[in-house]
């Protein structure tokens, strides 16, 4: 990659950390994709990003379903180069996107992966509440799981932004939007033990307003969450992310009669539509029920005789 190209990424990643204040996670995952990208660009003799068309676009998305790669991976790259060029088009580097019209790979639908109501709260209940790190792991369990928060915006939590007395949590979300999510009584009690005992511990004699903190006193990081769910996931023999519990709260909710919105705006939704995909875990899970019970929906005709 040449000097030029890498002075306008360079800009362009400031941009998404200052302006745009995308998740570290989010930073990571565009610097990969571009990075890649440009390689692809380079390697075709391309020197200049004002050379890019969208036969060049075309052929780097060849090359990658050629590699073997994953749709969701391809329309993750593809989503990548498009802000890429919105952002060369908006410091007028350019005048058009060789992406702007570029259709991604069609994507396979995959209904949200979540747990029981049974296995959701044996999960939560596995640490052990003796310990400070089991009161942590505890009331962080329960968090997830009662407020449907990322992850991301569970380890960036600070303490002031809880409020026990009306079981409210502000939490800044994607985009910095913040929103209010609410809590019920377990989650409100694990975290009142876990604050008042379990994090002092933890904490020792250092001082940091982290809501999540780690056995040195720093805050809690998200690949350490991911290693703490792994670890009780043991106990419900499943695999089980972040993002899972995520699905569950949601899942739970419409399965208990939420209206649609209300769950869009406690999940930090700004589309309607990324929410509506559980509608379809709820109907599919209402079909296998009504399935599995009405003897005229198995065709089970001796019942009737």
């Amino acid at each position: 990659m040449v000097e030029p190209m890498q002075q306008i990424f360079d800009k362009y990643i400031n941009f998404l950390e200052a302006e745009k204040n995308a998740s570290p996670y989010t930073v990571r995952n565009y610097t990969n994709d571009l990075l890649e990208f440009f390689d692809f660009v380079t390697g075709q003799g391309i020197d200049s990003l004002k050379d890019v068309n969208k036969q060049t676009l075309r052929a780097y998305l060849a090359y990658l379903m050629e590699q073997g790669r994953a749709k969701s991976s391809i329309a993750r790259k593809l989503s990548a180069i498009r802000s890429f060029y919105r952002y060369l088009m908006r410091e007028e580097m350019i005048t058009a996107s060789p992406a702007a019209t570029t259709v991604s790979p069609r994507l396979d639908k995959r209904l949200p992966y979540f747990l029981t109501v049974d296995e959701a709260k044996r999960l939560v209940e596995s640490p052990d509440i003796s310990q400070p790190q089991g009161q942590r792991d505890r009331a962080l369990l329960e968090l997830l799981y009662a407020s449907g928060m990322r992850v991301s915006e569970l380890v960036n939590m600070n303490v002031e932004q809880i409020n026990l007395a009306t079981n409210e949590i502000r939490v800044w979300g994607k985009g910095s939007k913040e929103r209010v999510v609410l809590i019920g009584e377990p989650a409100a009690n694990a975290l009142s033990v876990y604050m008042s005992d379990g994090r002092r511990g933890l904490l020792g004699d250092k001082k940091n307003n982290a809501l999540f903190v780690n056995r040195y006193g720093g805050r809690l990081a998200a690949r350490r969450v991911q290693k703490i769910l792994e670890k009780y996931a043991l106990t419900i023999n499943k695999k089980v992310h972040p993002h899972v519990l995520r699905h569950t709260f949601a899942t739970h909710l419409l399965d208990g009669g939420a209206d649609l919105k209300v769950v869009q705006e406690l999940l930090g939704h700004a589309d309607l539509s990324s929410t509506q995909i559980y509608t379809h875990v709820t109907q599919s899970r209402a079909r296998r029920i009504y399935l599995s019970a009405h003897p005229m929906a198995r065709g089970d005709s001796d019942k009737h005789e």
